[in-house]
């Protein structure tokens, strides 16, 4: 006589991600990176300046945008910094298919400030510094440019964003567009690592990484997934 087999059950163990659904009630940050700035505005260091977007690709990756309408969670609150780039970049997703929403705006995510190197070409650059710069970053995670903040800083005030905000916003969704720097010093934060190794971190554009804060400490559950790949 055959048996009847059903099929295991799925479900969290612990803390274990054992089902391909994350589970409700979880304090989770959906970091994306804004989308690629305009060409010129690319060729120069420009940190906290307030550069466009390119025009272009926000036309050619619109099924990147429609992918992430689709993968974001709908209740969640959505978070933006002071530069416009990372706002555009919520309202071409919010068009795509997410539909509206209201954003807040938190400086604890914006990116690094390197002072006077900003809008500098990035070959001048290297005649400036300090110390050898970071392989994967324009600079080292120690430099700290003249009249900005070094990425140690960064880490310190990204941490303080995340720590606030997740007891803020304990036990629910937090979409945050944000920028490359921002998000591995966040991941820095997470990790408990030094800022000088999270940077080897790829962070492309449009890409989303997920941190959850469970009471045991934070977890890091995706980097750099990029939509619709």
């Amino acid at each position: 006589m055959k048996k009847n087999v059903s099929a295991p059950a799925q479900f969290n163990q612990g803390n274990f991600l054992d089902t391909p659904q994350l589970a409700s009630g979880i304090t989770r940050f959906w970091f994306v990176r804004h989308a690629l700035v305009e060409q010129n505005a690319r060729m120069n260091l420009y940190g906290t300046l307030d550069v466009p977007l390119c025009p272009d690709t926000l036309i050619a990756q619109r099924p990147m945008y429609e992918a992430l309408a689709a993968r974001l969670p709908r209740e969640a609150h959505w978070l933006v910094t002071p530069l416009s780039r990372t706002r555009k970049t919520a309202e071409a997703i919010w068009d795509a298919g997410y539909g509206p929403a209201h954003a807040d705006v938190e400086p604890g995510f914006i990116e690094q400030n390197l002072g006077e190197w900003q809008g500098m070409p990035h070959s001048d650059v290297t005649a400036y510094l300090h110390m050898p710069p970071h392989p994967f970053w324009p600079v080292s995670a120690t430099e700290c440019p003249p009249g900005g903040e070094s990425m140690v800083e960064v880490t310190a005030r990204a941490g303080r964003a995340l720590d606030r905000l997740s007891h803020q916003y304990a036990g629910q969704n937090i979409i945050a567009v944000s920028h490359g720097g921002a998000i591995r010093a966040a991941l820095s934060h997470a990790l408990s690592v030094h800022i000088e190794t999270a940077l080897h971190f790829s962070i492309q554009n449009l890409s989303v990484t997920i941190l959850e804060r469970l009471d045991e400490g934070w977890r890091v559950v995706t980097v750099n997934e990029l939509p619709g790949i």
